[in-house]
């Protein structure tokens, strides 16, 4: 049995991230809140809420907690986590929601100690008198000392996973899930396959640059040709003279590599300063010299189109 609840302990238990992540959702909400209505005094007059910006926050945070950790024991960054607080000094393994006390102490602690700063800021920015002087330097050290005492449980926090605030600390509210989390079983198929594909597609990249294209056709082409037969040169050429060899359209400026085949000039020039092994992609013959078509052939088949 005690096996048995260690385990579903350590599989309800939340993760240190979550619980980050609830209290940046919850900030940027309040971010969000709090642009919104000073929207609303946009067209007044500049700085009206200036001198009631601490009131009218804590009334717009109160208003929040009434509706999120009063009523549904969680906050709203909480709520999309699938997280609430649970009462940590209940002695009942079932789950306990943090009584009324503790609710009202959290707003006390954390709307209630936010406006006290502010409010003890703006108007110690105001005075200077000695009295004062006195007394800011009390509230600034209470207001370190709450730093301090934040950073120590930020760090057992990261060690032992619970109590992510110093304020749920003091009051024995942990965070828990609303509902059981079952254990994924993750498949890792689908990632095999996008792997094995990707590495694929990359070995093929790397791959086809590598390979001459015209010098693999020239060489299944001459081995095509001794099968075949080799045609009478002159109805070749003249048939030839049609296309260009490389690109397939009537050559401009036809040129010869010493072949039967006919190329146009920018086609052959290109390939054979690219590739100085160039061979003729038909029969593979070699490249002796790029030289121009004869006039006679070429008005010959000129008259035969």
């Amino acid at each position: 049995m005690a096996s048995r609840e260690e385990n579903t302990k350590r599989t309800n238990r939340v993760l240190r991230i979550s619980q980050l992540d609830a209290l940046e959702l919850n900030k940027a909400l309040e971010q969000l809140v709090w642009s919104q209505f000073s929207q609303c005094f946009h067209g007044f007059k500049p700085g009206l809420l200036a001198h009631f910006e601490p009131e009218v926050k804590a009334f717009l945070w109160l208003f929040l907690w009434r509706f999120t950790v009063y009523s549904k024991n969680a906050t709203v960054g909480q709520s999309v986590l699938n997280i609430q607080y649970k009462n940590d000094f209940s002695p009942k393994l079932r789950y306990q929601p943090p009584s009324k006390n503790q609710k009202l102490w959290y707003a006390v602690c954390t709307i209630g100690g936010t406006w006290l700063e502010e409010r003890c800021y703006d108007l110690f920015r105001n005075r200077h008198l000695a009295s004062f002087g006195k007394a800011r330097q009390c509230v600034n050290v209470i207001v370190g000392l709450l730093k301090l005492g934040g950073l120590i449980n930020f760090l057992i926090f990261l060690q032992r996973g619970k109590f992510a605030t110093l304020t749920e600390r003091l009051l024995g509210i942990r965070s828990v899930f609303c509902k059981p989390q079952n254990i994924r079983e993750v498949g890792f198929e689908y990632m095999n396959r996008e792997l094995l594909w990707h590495g694929f597609a990359e070995f093929l990249i790397f791959l086809l640059p590598l390979i001459d294209i015209q010098k693999l056709k020239a060489k299944l082409s001459s081995w095509c040709i001794p099968l075949t037969g080799a045609p009478n040169s002159d109805s070749t050429l003249a048939t030839s003279g049609k296309q260009c060899s490389l690109c397939g359209e009537w050559p401009t400026m036809p040129h010869t590599i010493g072949c039967e085949h006919i190329f146009c000039y920018y086609c052959v020039k290109s390939s054979f300063l690219f590739d100085t092994y160039f061979t003729c992609p038909k029969c593979g013959a070699e490249v002796h010299g790029v030289q121009p078509l004869k006039s006679g052939i070429e008005v010959s088949e000129v008259s035969a189109l």
